[in-house]
């Protein structure tokens, strides 16, 4: 396994690489979350996975055990978030930032780049992501793929499970253990905003930046619609409402950085995982 920083690389480095390598680019933004934690949240937090599933990698690489060639891109501090320029965010516009998107790819296609991961870190930004990837792969002949780090679910459930482990369970079928990243019995506040889960995860991976008060946010009457749709399956969002929830979904008081320590832990061993299975599934035949 060769694991190499785009921005660290000489050209000749990133060309030679293009033939096998899948390109990891993540992607964040830069928005209010609540008044405990920084702007650049969704951000660090995509970082901080990506960055912990390319170690799991590089310890799992062996004779035994393929693992391929990876490129990391600089993670994109901007995104979609309009909807937190109540209080405070620097917004790309829907429109923009799939343009941005467009470009970055059509890069790396010129560069001989033929397999792409996108990892986002900002609910704002999932619909334009994912439409960036389809439109690549219908204009390029490329295999391109997007995830939210929090959608993947790490089947693994004993610290001594291997990421190769995790991806056999998952192409065997196996369903055991399926809480989103360890989260059990809280799983639905899986990602929430500026909630237990992102302020856990930040208390592990950056608790110098987390504001030490964090007041109770009492349930809010009625629940907001963007978090708690009416009816399964519906998306539903109304005008004010985030602002009238201050920006959070939930309560973060009871966060804990052991909490967040599992939760990164298990969610870049979903993205390992996934890795793994995008390898498998596009890499290059002779």
């Amino acid at each position: 396994m060769t694991h190499r920083n785009l921005t660290e690389a000489t050209w000749r480095e990133t060309r030679a690489a293009a033939g096998d390598a899948i390109a990891v680019l993540p992607i964040g933004s830069q928005e209010q979350h609540a008044g405990h934690l920084p702007m650049g949240t969704d951000t660090m937090l995509a970082d901080a996975v990506v960055g912990r599933a390319l170690d799991l990698l590089a310890e799992e690489a062996g004779p035994d055990t393929p693992v391929p060639d990876l490129v990391r891109l600089p993670t994109l501090p901007y995104g979609h978030s309009p909807h937190h320029l109540f209080a405070a965010a620097l917004t790309l516009s829907a429109p923009v930032l799939g343009t941005v998107l467009d470009e970055l790819l059509d890069s790396l296609a010129e560069c001989g780049y033929g397999r792409v991961l996108v990892v986002n870190g900002h609910g704002g930004n999932d619909e334009i992501v994912r439409l960036a990837v389809k439109r690549f792969a219908l204009r390029a002949e490329v295999t391109a793929a997007t995830c939210s780090y929090w959608t993947l679910l790490d089947t693994v459930e004993t610290e001594e499970a291997t990421v190769e482990d995790a991806a056999g369970a998952a192409s065997n079928g196996s369903d055991a253990a399926v809480a989103p990243c360890g989260a059990g019995d809280r799983a639905g506040l899986v990602p929430g905003h500026a909630g237990w889960f992102e302020t856990s995860l930040m208390l592990a991976a950056h608790p110098e930046l987390v504001r030490a008060e964090r007041p109770a946010q009492p349930p809010v009457e009625p629940p907001p619609l963007f978090d708690k749709p009416p009816y399964p399956g519906l998306t539903v969002e109304r005008h004010g409402e985030w602002e009238r929830v201050g920006g959070a979904t939930d309560d973060a008081a009871g966060a804990d950085a052991r909490d967040g320590a599992r939760l990164l832990d298990r969610c870049a061993r979903g993205l390992a995982r996934a890795l793994l299975a995008f390898d498998a599934a596009t890499r290059p035949t002779a």
